[in-house]
């Protein structure tokens, strides 16, 4: 099979990658997200592009990319808009959220389905749509992630602006983390080929990422002075028998 739009750039970082690890199969993950920057999913020609850079049968790779749901078998749009509908963000209005976007999209007759795209994929502000499984985020819910990063204490009238403004072309500020890039991009980044230290990419990543609700627990403890018993050093650990 050709596996023609991956030229000899794509190669040369495909090698870095593989370089990195003592075993070459193992670097199949940051391979697939590497496919992804190129062509904005993993294509059948991607999945070969794999087999071939790690002496893999195609349905090796297939096998890994069809696990994963972060790695998509169609064409993604410029932005991946994954909102959480897990127990705690559905019971909080992820449920809400989600379906307003569908509609919004879409349309009341045609709401927009999990992984459908907005738009021409690819193409500046087109989307992806899809419901997540729990983003870790349950202290900011209901939260929602562009391209993997996240927007907390979403509403149906705040996420409608958001993408409102992707579709715009605009690049909202995420609620913490890196600044908003485009799927392709993320990608690129997941699989380990790392922009420049004065990237804008990284200006704002090593800023605060906690929110109150996060250190709730914590800060109670010690407004109070609880502290969790010592254990003592008497205490025998169990011994683990080497295999």
């Amino acid at each position: 099979m050709s596996t023609e739009p991956f030229g000899e750039d794509t190669v040369a970082d495909a090698r870095e990658l593989i370089a990195r690890y003592p075993e070459s199969r193992s670097a199949l993950l940051p391979l697939l997200h590497l496919v992804q920057s190129v062509q904005g999913y993993v294509s059948q020609e991607g999945i070969a592009f794999c087999a071939q850079q790690l002496g893999l049968s195609e349905a090796e790779v297939s096998a890994v990319a069809t696990f994963y749901t972060m790695y998509k078998r169609k064409p993604c749009g410029e932005h991946l808009v994954s909102v959480c509908t897990n127990t705690l963000c559905a019971a909080m209005g992820g449920d809400a959220v989600y379906q307003k976007l569908q509609r919004h999209l879409g349309s009341d007759d045609e709401p927009l389905g999990h992984e459908q795209v907005a738009g021409t994929p690819g193409e500046p502000g087109s989307i992806m749509l899809e419901h997540a499984e729990c983003l870790a985020a349950c202290d900011l819910a209901p939260v929602l992630q562009v391209n993997y990063e996240y927007f907390d204490n979403q509403t149906e009238q705040s996420a409608v602006e958001l993408v409102d403004a992707l579709q715009r072309g605009d690049k909202p500020a995420p609620t913490r983390g890196a600044p908003l890039s485009d799927f392709k991009t993320v990608e690129r980044r997941l699989a380990g080929l790392l922009p420049d230290a004065d990237d804008e990419y990284w200006s704002d990543v090593d800023g605060p990422s906690q929110a109150v609700e996060t250190v709730r627990g914590a800060q109670l403890a010690a407004d109070r002075g609880w502290t969790a018993p010592a254990m003592s050093d008497d205490v025998p650990l169990p011994e683990v028998e080497a295999k």
